[in-house]
């Protein structure tokens, strides 16, 4: 696997010269062609989503498939206009000059996916980077097979592998990419991981695009709707059974509306994942493995050990890797549950007093990837919004922000460095390259030596540049 790693990436490194030189339809040809492959394989992308994380067709279909469509369709409408060199203003030092920024592709790029939306997270990054005109090598994860196969067929199907290739496996496969000097790295998964990535990136100076995760806090606030809220939480914090890197993590609410909070929450649960008592597993995903399942049960039996209290759920299945909807309440600031990253259906609620104790709690911790915001309250929307930092926010609802693509994608800091989506996907994967075409009437020679009698331009000069 290694000598085939390195024979591809060679390739690779020589065919980048020509993929710099494709024009906007040559690119589009290439994002239809994907969109195409895509297409004629949906019904094994079901089956393998299925699999994998007994995702439901039509989940499958909004979170994946169409999200990637979407992406595909909009890159091909704004192509043309993003490959177009820009405009800059003049200084002193090229007044007379035409000033242009150029959108070069970075050359041979490494996308690694994470599990937990196998197809979308793959293949968001490698739409933006065909579009910017870059050789790509994929690294799908491992613990995603069924999904992981599929595009490695789909993507080998459809491309030359000098300028798309994908390769499967553990951990070693991606030890073996990382020590290659790709001119891109583009890394989804969790914030340990994401360092190592760095690291190894930092032996090559390998440009990086890290999207990782977080706590990412829901504060509701007053006053709103809060049947509305509970529901909108429920929704983002149980779609892919809480394995999503941007799903509500915990929520802040004050004391007096806890338990009519509990009520509403629970209620949208009975309501989207239940038939009666059990809970549908037609609609409710399972745990991606036995390690994650292991990990999400050790968090509520610790919560509870230091005095949570269980207000829904608990229940567990290790057969099918089933954890129903859980919801904590007088969760201890220190437990473990509340120091790292859940990805599960897990829902810590913390109370506060008043709004600058939520603010105050959500920046004891690591920056989040996103940060919720429930409350009709514009005075209190913009408190939070300027006094808190987040990758990406949603005032009144969850999720919908990394929908569109007119916003950059990302995290900050500890949830990651880079967006992508749309044109901050293209400009990821792209280098902006200062042009400067000089005038014959050019004034920089007055700067020139000697400079003995030149002393008196300074105090003009000063005033101009």
């Amino acid at each position: 696997m290694e000598e085939q790693i390195k024979s591809v990436f060679a390739l690779q490194q020589q065919h980048k010269f020509g993929l710099r030189k494709t024009d906007a339809k040559t690119r589009i040809g290439k994002l239809r062609q994907l969109k195409q492959a895509l297409e004629n394989a949906e019904e094994e992308i079901f089956v393998a989503l299925k699999s994998d994380l007994r995702k439901n067709r039509f989940e499958t279909a909004v979170t994946e498939l169409f999200f990637t469509y979407a992406e595909i369709d909009h890159a091909i409408k704004k192509l043309r206009s993003w490959m177009k060199p820009k405009s800059a203003g003049r200084t002193m030092s090229n007044l007379f000059a035409g000033n242009k920024i150029y959108y070069e592709p970075k050359g041979v790029c490494l996308i690694i996916a994470p599990w937990n939306y196998p197809l979308q997270l793959i293949m968001s990054p490698l739409i933006s980077a065909i579009a910017a005109g870059n050789c790509v090598i994929l690294k799908p994860s491992e613990l995603s097979a069924a999904t992981a196969g599929i595009m490695n067929k789909l993507i080998s199907n459809t491309f030359d592998p000098k300028e798309i290739a994908c390769f499967e496996g553990d951990a070693e496969v991606s030890t073996v990419l990382l020590k290659l000097p790709f001119d891109h790295i583009f890394f989804t998964g969790s914030t340990a991981i994401g360092k190592v990535v760095m690291e190894a990136a930092a032996k090559n100076l390998s440009s990086v695009t890290l999207e990782l995760g977080g706590k990412s806090p829901a504060i509701v606030d007053e006053p709103c709707d809060l049947k509305r809220a509970a529901e909108k939480i429920a929704w983002g914090k149980l779609v892919n059974a809480g394995q999503t890197c941007i799903a509500p993590d915990y929520v802040l609410i004050k004391e007096n509306k806890l338990a009519d909070f509990e009520m509403h929450y629970k209620s949208a649960v009975q309501k989207m994942f239940f038939s009666e008592a059990e809970i549908n597993k037609k609609d409710y995903a399972k745990i991606i493995n036995t390690k994650q399942y292991l990990r999400l049960n050790k968090l509520i039996e610790e919560a509870l050990h230091d005095g949570a209290v269980l207000a829904l759920g608990g229940k567990s299945d290790e057969q099918d890797l089933t954890i129903t909807p859980t919801l904590l309440t007088s969760v201890a600031e220190g437990s473990r549950i509340m120091q790292e990253e859940i990805f599960g259906p897990i829902l810590p609620v913390i109370t506060y007093n008043n709004l600058q104790e939520a603010i105050d709690f959500v920046n004891r911790k690591e920056k989040p990837l996103a940060l919720y915001i429930f409350s009709d309250n514009k005075q209190n929307q913009n408190k939070i919004i300027t006094e808190t930092s987040a990758g990406g926010t949603c005032v009144n609802d969850v999720l919908v922000h990394i929908g569109n693509p007119n916003l950059p994608f990302g995290g900050v800091s500890n949830s990651g460095i880079g967006s992508c989506h749309g044109i901050f996907g293209f400009k990821t994967f792209s280098h902006e390259r200062a042009v400067v075409f000089q005038s014959k009437l050019g004034l920089t020679k007055m700067i020139y030596p000697p400079y003995e009698k030149k002393i008196g331009l300074l105090k003009w000069l000063k005033k101009l540049m």
